[in-house]
């Protein structure tokens, strides 16, 4: 098979990894790409949200699948668009995508088929906004409407919190147009964990679970990111809590698409809280998280080309997933200056020689070479990933290959997968 895949981050980096090691796959292309990707697939220099370009390139160069890795081209419509050329698209449709690129729609969706969350208010201009929060109790989390690369979501401690958060999002316009609209919802208690399936609209495959580290700082303090780093599996996930996840979330939503004739094929994440009454939706996502992907396709033993191919054929209902012995810990580093203002352009050393320790890998974010060496490039610049037999292993490893890796400014967390031997909090076993 031919396949492109489409983006150019850390993300795609494991996804052009992963497919790379397929039996089934000819060619391996991405759409922009970057130059760690061009190490593994052939990288075309192509707008991509210029969806006619990507369907000429796709005619040309007979693409039998293209895999879309960010949220932006599918709520453009990506899918949709190459679907009408016959390419097979592993993504979303539009329609589908709003349940990620509108928080609104995402909150009315779960009401409507029963999907537990959390409470929450649609405040709709500023001023009727700045009256309605006084009425809230705090704390109170604020999200912008629509797509704002995981940073649009602020808790708000105090009335003076969520009254900045409201003039920074509807007046100031820090995220453009998908602030214009706001959802409050309650604080809710617990701790987060990403669950992600592949569904064919009718089937889903769950994957390895993950949990995030969203802040920027040790301690969950600090702005919001994309993502400072992951770990696989956590133990609070325990066979009682994902059976809950499973009736109440995964299968409720199938049946909420089928029933509102949602068209659905791709990645389902499910950004989760596990509060005392069980596991609850804070966000759904239609593609593959970033950087929980870096933690999760390490552990697939299975043909990850085959398994998408199995949405397309409809064998995934029978489609059994297999993963390795293991567990895998992803540790993010960042740019100077990163979420806000990150400083480009600054020398790394030391990749080659963290990529060398034993199960180690090293996925890029955001880096390009110049006079034959790495600089930045982005605000997240690498994501260093080990697998080791426990999570406190991979924890161990993760650090040694970062102790290697050098560039001024360079920001991580010390603190990723810490917490993966605290006992579930929810009342679960």
């Amino acid at each position: 098979m031919n396949v492109l895949i489409i983006g150019s981050g850390g993300r795609e980096h494991v996804l052009a990894w992963k497919l790379s090691q397929s039996k089934l796959l000819a060619k391996l292309y991405c759409a922009p790409g970057s130059t760690a990707i061009s190490e593994i697939a052939e990288c075309v220099d192509i707008d991509i949200k210029k969806f006619n370009l990507i369907a000429k390139f796709c005619k040309e160069k007979k693409i039998d699948t293209v895999v879309v890795g960010p949220e932006a081209p599918l709520a453009g419509g990506i899918a949709d668009f190459l679907s009408a050329y016959n390419v097979d698209v592993f993504g979303p449709s539009k329609s589908a995508t709003k349940l990620e690129s509108s928080k609104v729609f995402a909150k009315h969706f779960m009401m409507r088929h029963n999907i537990p969350t959390a409470k929450f208010n649609v405040l709709a201009d500023a001023k009727s906004a700045f009256s309605e929060i006084e009425e809230l109790s705090l704390p109170v989390v604020l999200k912008a409407d629509g797509l704002a690369g995981g940073k649009g979501v602020k808790i708000c401690k105090t009335a003076s919190d969520a009254e900045k958060t409201i003039t920074d999002y509807m007046k100031n316009k820090i995220f453009g147009n998908a602030g214009t609209t706001i959802v409050a919802e309650e604080f809710l208690r617990g701790k987060e964990v990403s669950v992600m399936a592949v569904c064919d609209g009718k089937n889903y495959v769950l994957l390895p679970t993950s949990r995030d580290h969203k802040p920027l700082l040790d301690g969950n303090e600090g702005p919001n990111t994309g993502g400072m780093g992951a770990y696989s599996n956590p133990t609070d996930l325990t066979k009682s809590v994902m059976q809950e996840v499973k009736t109440k979330i995964f299968d409720r939503l199938i049946k909420g698409l089928q029933k509102e004739n949602i068209p659905y094929c791709g990645v389902i994440y499910a950004g989760l809280m596990l509060t005392d009454d069980g596991p609850k939706v804070i966000e759904f996502n239609c593609r593959f998280g970033d950087p929980e992907t870096q933690v999760i396709l390490p552990l697939l033993r299975s043909d990850l080309l085959e398994l998408i191919s199995a949405c397309f054929s409809k064998k995934l209902k029978n489609f059994e997933l297999e993963t390795c012995y293991g567990e895998c810990v992803c540790v993010v580093l960042a740019s100077k200056g990163y979420p806000s203002s990150p400083v480009k352009g600054v020398k790394i050393s030391g990749i080659e020689d963290a990529h060398q320790m034993n199960n180690i890998e090293v996925f890029h974010s955001g880096t390009k070479k110049e006079d034959g060496n790495w600089v930045t490039s982005g605000g997240r610049v690498l994501g260093i990933t080990a697998l080791a037999d426990d999570v406190e292993s991979a924890r161990i490893n993760a650090y040694k290959a970062v102790s290697k890796i050098k560039f001024d400014g360079m920001q991580y967390r010390k603190d990723i997968a810490s917490d993966a031997s605290q006992k579930c909090n929810c009342g679960k076993s």
